[in-house]
């Protein structure tokens, strides 16, 4: 990694880079283009649990399906569904828990402060927010923020594993302890998921789990596992690639 792209990811990170006395600091740099995605064998398509048809939905119908979606109740309390943002090709696959007030008002997941800090974490790793695909585990807000239910979880699943399935991503970030548990379906805390590479489902994606943007501007010392997962998750993105 060139000094000048470690000083950009270290900033962003609010993490503080020491130079020498009387140093000058590194010019600011564009992004890094996001490497070419090499051919890959495609991923089977996966079963809708509820014995639907999402899993032949081509993007508008799915997208029309979710803003149409009445299964688990949450419709009553929504403003809108936020169906996931970006690009439709992508190598880089960002997966959340579910929306926020801000979310839920905008129709598009991870905007504030929260989106803001997850873009920095991108435009770090010289990818721009347009160049990922970013979704939630759930496609309605849950009153009061609460954390989704079991039941809720299970009625998006399907919208879910669909979008993996037609975007065909290389790697896939959870960010936060709901979305990792609910993606590897599991109850280990997050700090034992850091730091390895597990699989998405039965598609073999591999998967990378690091702390919600939220969780780390509230703890801002975490900052530097989260630059841990990132680096990983490069890794393993370049190991496939190479």
């Amino acid at each position: 990694m060139s000094e000048a792209r470690r000083l950009r990811y270290l900033g962003a990170m609010g993490i503080q880079a020491w130079a020498e006395r009387g140093a000058k600091p590194a010019p600011a740099a564009r992004p890094e283009p996001a490497p070419a995605a090499p051919v890959v064998a495609r991923i089977a398509p996966v079963t809708d649990a509820a014995g639907g048809d999402v899993v032949r939905l081509d993007w508008d119908a799915l997208r029309a399906r979710v803003a149409g979606c009445a299964l688990c109740g949450l419709e009553k309390t929504r403003t809108q569904t936020v169906f996931g943002v970006g690009n439709r090709q992508a190598q880089w696959m960002v997966v959340g828990e579910a929306p926020g007030a801000d979310e839920d008002r905008q129709g598009e997941p991870f905007v504030g402060r929260a989106g803001q800090l997850l873009n920095e974490m991108l435009w770090a790793l010289g990818l721009a927010r347009e160049e990922v695909y970013i979704a939630n585990v759930l496609k309605c807000r849950p009153p009061n923020n609460r954390d989704p239910g079991s039941d809720e979880v299970a009625c998006c699943e399907p919208y879910l594993k669909r979008q993996v399935a037609l975007i065909q991503p290389r790697i896939i970030l959870a960010v936060g302890r709901i979305a990792a548990q609910n993606l590897l379906k599991t109850d280990t805390r997050i700090g034992a998921l850091r730091g390895q590479v597990h699989r998405y489902a039965d598609t073999g994606v591999p998967l990378i789990v690091t702390y919600h943007p939220a969780y780390l501007l509230r703890s801002p010392l975490e900052k530097r596992k989260a630059w841990d997962d990132l680096q990983l998750a490069a890794r393993t993105l370049g190991a496939a690639a190479g």
